[in-house]
């Protein structure tokens, strides 16, 4: 059964960085990505990376502080997050669709497969 696990969440000041990190092996096909929840807001599709590594997406509001990568073996997926806001605060999801476009995937947050999250919380 394939499965996704996350790791690297936690409490970070307001300017500061994290790494989030997603077990993802046996993926092979699938685009991968991250998506976020805030208590009483929509939920958000941060970013996206193709099922061959070529293409990634990333919603407005992380664009220029977030990355998202993978290992060469394609087992990690890892998001960058730099310079942190308080409004990033979230539950991070790791999320798996089946050969989905990125920007379908987290224009949408539409996925197949998810984790079991992991909280990120920015404060002073």
């Amino acid at each position: 059964q394939l499965q996704l696990v996350e790791s690297g969440g936690g409490l970070v000041q307001p300017g500061g960085s994290l790494r989030l990190s997603c077990a993802a092996s046996g993926f092979n096909g699938y685009s991968l990505g991250w998506f976020r929840q805030a208590p009483g807001k929509e939920r958000e599709g941060v970013s996206c990376i193709s099922h061959s590594g070529g293409q990634t997406n990333y919603a407005d509001s992380v664009k220029g502080r977030f990355t998202i990568s993978r290992d060469s073996a394609w087992k990690t997926v890892y998001l960058q997050m730099n310079n942190l806001k308080p409004e990033d605060t979230a539950v991070y999801y790791c999320v798996a669709g089946f050969m989905r476009d990125v920007q379908d995937m987290c224009g949408h947050s539409l996925a197949d497969i998810w984790g079991q999250g992991t909280q990120v919380t920015v404060s002073s």
